[in-house]
């Protein structure tokens, strides 16, 4: 926008010289041409009088004014002698110009070109007894005079331009300046930043557009806040008694002889469990969907090695191998809020281990582009159907394979939503040697070493 104004601004001065300066100059052109022939036809009249005299000493006064008129001026005095007067000077070339001055008594004007001059002026003018005096007159001097006038002008012209340059930067940043603290306002909002507001400056309808904004901030900053307060209170008061109706089953189970009241006793177990589960999938959803932290730089590999670290007993159990692989340059460093790529990993490896077989490998990768850092985790399981696939993310899905059983359909939601927050993705592909590939792309932080 800055540039588009500074153009419109020197496109206005431009047109407003063109206006101005260019008639002008045209003016200057003219004058200095009328001007110049006005004096040539003024001598060569005078010298036409000295011509026509009948004494001796016009017909010498008339030698030393051309001799005198060669040696000051860039012009030359050509004369056709007539009567007793036969000066010692240069005769002009029989011409239509000569003849109407000699026959017809008329002067003569010849530019030597009709665009503006030629390399001559060349002025032609009648004596008595069939006599004329031809003067050429060189132009080289006004082409000069010419090249300074319009130089001139174009010279203070690029001095004008440059000025609006300038004077149009500092106008265009002061009248954006209201809509750049507008955009910067923006920006920390989209990064989780709630509490960004924006200087209420500059003309009434930003002021407007920065008042609503504000306001809008406000309350959708108290709406997250009372959200985080229901996650809070609902943490509290869904587990503890959900916790203390497990505790209850297990005494009734422990004091109950009747295998049949005993098995309808665990399987209600099982449900309490499968709902803490569920409650507790739905926190972890409620947490990532209120989005309160900004994304900083974090070093990708440092919480990748911590939660392979953690994982790796309960892989070894079963005789899964966990191997982190790659070809990221250096420590790679992306922008994830704080806790979210640790939430994203414990999701994913869960479900790898869970459908891997014994003995199996579970493979980790970091790869490093230009703009971005993926994370893929392969695991040798059955994978996933098309079809499967595409509704993998939907909150309280299960699909039919080893996890469907066991899982609360909320992890590849809540997987989702965090790289969402982030300015993340993740994609679900086959993997090459069978199994799904789960692929995580998070973004580069500037000072990230790929």
């Amino acid at each position: 926008m800055n540039r588009q104004l500074i153009r419109s601004y020197i496109l206005l001065v431009a047109v407003a010289i063109l206006l101005f300066t260019v008639p002008v100059a045209f003016t200057l052109t003219k004058q200095l041409r009328d001007d110049t022939e006005l004096s040539v036809l003024r001598e060569a009249k005078t010298m036409a009088l000295l011509l026509g005299g009948d004494d001796t000493i016009s017909c010498e006064a008339l030698t030393e004014v051309a001799r005198a008129y060669d040696r000051e001026s860039p012009g030359t005095v050509q004369v056709s002698p007539g009567g007793s007067c036969a000066p010692d000077l240069p005769r002009p070339a029989a011409d239509r110009a000569l003849t109407r001055a000699v026959s017809g008594n008329t002067p003569t004007t010849d530019w030597g070109s009709d665009f503006i001059w030629g390399r001559h002026l060349t002025v032609t003018v009648p004596a008595r007894g069939d006599a004329a005096v031809r003067i050429v007159y060189s132009t080289s001097d006004m082409t000069t005079r010419l090249w300074q006038i319009w130089g001139f002008r174009a010279g203070l012209a690029v001095l004008v331009l440059g000025a609006a340059a300038a004077i149009g930067a500092v106008a265009a940043r002061r009248i954006t300046r209201p809509l750049r603290e507008l955009n910067s306002m923006a920006s920390k909002f989209s990064d989780g930043d709630l509490t960004a507001r924006s200087p209420v400056t500059g003309p009434a309808e930003t002021r407007t557009l920065a008042h609503t904004l504000n306001q809008g901030a406000e309350r959708l900053d108290t709406l997250v806040a009372s959200q985080r307060i229901f996650v809070a209170d609902a943490s509290h008061q869904l587990r503890t008694p959900l916790t203390a109706l497990r505790l209850s089953l297990d005494n009734i189970a422990d004091g109950v002889d009747d295998e049949f009241v005993r098995e309808d006793v665990e399987q209600a177990t099982a449900e309490v469990v499968r709902m803490s589960r569920l409650v507790n999938g739905l926190l972890v959803l409620a947490r990532a969907e209120a989005k309160v932290t900004a994304p900083e730089p974090l070093q990708l590999l440092d919480i990748v090695e911590e939660r392979l670290a953690v994982w790796r007993p309960a892989a070894d159990e079963r005789g899964v191998h966990i191997a982190l692989r790659g070809s990221a340059d250096g420590r790679p460093t992306v922008l994830a809020s704080p806790g979210h790529l640790d939430q994203v990993l414990d999701n994913v490896l869960s479900n790898a281990l869970e459908v891997s077989p014994d003995g199996g490998t579970i493979t980790v990768r970091a790869d490093t582009g230009p703009d971005e850092v993926t994370l893929s985790v392969l695991d040798e399981g059955p994978g996933m159907t098309d079809a499967e696939k595409s509704r993998a993310f939907d909150r309280f899905w299960r699909g039919q394979g080893l996890t469907g059983r066991s899982g609360s359909g909320l992890g590849l939601s809540v997987v989702r939503q965090l790289l969402t927050d982030d300015g993340g993705t993740v994609t679900l592909r086959d993997a090459p040697g069978g199994g799904l590939w789960v692929l995580i792309t998070l973004r580069a932080s500037p000072r990230s070493g790929g």
